[in-house]
Formats: C-alpha cells, structure tokens, sequence
C-alpha cells in the first residue's frame, strides 16, 4: 500500500487519520494475466489502482479488438462513464501480465467521503487526472496523424511502446499493424 498513499499525496493533503479511515474502501487484489477487471455489459462500482503490472481497456466491434487505454504502475483505470453514471460499461479492462491492484469500492469510498473532506477530495483528484488522461488521448486523434501519435507516444509514454504488443500499440493508434510497422520503419530510415 506504500505506492498507493505515495499516490494519494502527490494528489492531495492527506493525513494520517483519513489514510486510516480510507481503509475499509480499499481491497488488494491480483489478477491474472488476460483476466478482467471489468467486463463489457456491467457496471463499473471501482477505481482500479495499478501496483504492479499493467491493464487495457478494449472493446470489440464487428470480431475486431479496439484499445481504447492501457494503465500501468501508478495509474487509475476504471470506465469513468459506467462510474459515475450505474451504466453499464461499454467496454473490458483486462489484465495484460499478472497484475497487482488496490480497489476502491465505489459505495464505500462515497459514504466515507461525506464523512471526510479529504477523501472527498482524493476521489475528486482521481477522477479528474483520470479524466484529464482519456481527453489528452482523445485530442491525439482529432490533432495528429498516425505517425505523429506515435512520436507524442514516444515522448510522453514510453512506457507503452516498450510494454505493449505491437498489434495492441497499432489498434490503440487506429492504423493496421502492417502500417504501425512501416512508420516505424520509415523513421528508423530518416
């Protein structure tokens, strides 16, 4: 739990008493490589925090696999919508390697946080750099080629392109793994 109240106070104040108070929202779990956290069709009741390991968001549309995020060590994954909201999630979150995960129990991270304005807060920051997260992701498809998502890729998240498989990167950038390979190659020739 030393990753996860690191976490918390690179967001927030947060003090001793509400780290104790925080705890019966909190489980630790491990997943196995390719089980799911979430699954498509259900309601989302977590915030998934990433100890060790990484995860995926994906979705299936006519028998083709459509990443939408992957989340690694220090990052939040849930379906923000599905959430917030009780709708059912439109997409999976399934585990990638073997995976390490504190959850936060939606029910009693919400009762805790009318108790407790710090919790309250937490679950604000959380939610909002989660948020913030899928927007900045959101903006590369509308403001860049494919070739240069990539490039952003390499210099903000390295972290994906030295974990994640090549035909996974590919879907996530929205171009075929044949034309993933060839900008690859291109700039590798430049």
């Amino acid at each position: 739990m030393d990753n996860l109240r690191n976490y918390i106070h690179a967001l927030v104040d947060f003090s001793t008493d509400s780290w104790h108070l925080l705890q019966p929202a909190l489980t630790l779990r491990n997943f196995k490589k390719n089980d799911l956290l979430l699954e498509q069709g259900k309601v989302c009741n977590s915030l998934f925090f990433i100890d060790k390991g990484y995860c995926r968001s994906y979705y299936v549309i006519d028998g083709t696999v459509k990443n939408t995020g992957f989340f690694f060590e220090n990052d939040i994954a849930t379906n923000i919508q599905s959430f917030g909201s009780g709708q059912k999630s439109e997409f999976n979150i399934v585990a990638c390697e073997d995976l390490r995960t504190i959850i936060f129990d939606k029910s009693t991270l919400f009762e805790l946080a009318a108790q407790a304005i710090e919790i309250e807060r937490l679950g604000r920051h959380c939610i909002r750099q989660f948020a913030s997260r899928q927007e900045e992701f959101a903006n590369l498809f509308k403001l860049y080629s494919a070739a240069e998502r990539l490039s952003y890729l390499e210099r903000k998240y390295p972290e994906i392109l030295q974990r994640v498989p090549l035909s996974q990167l590919a879907s996530f950038l929205g171009v075929a793994r044949e034309t993933l390979s060839r900008i690859r190659r291109r700039r590798l020739n430049s």
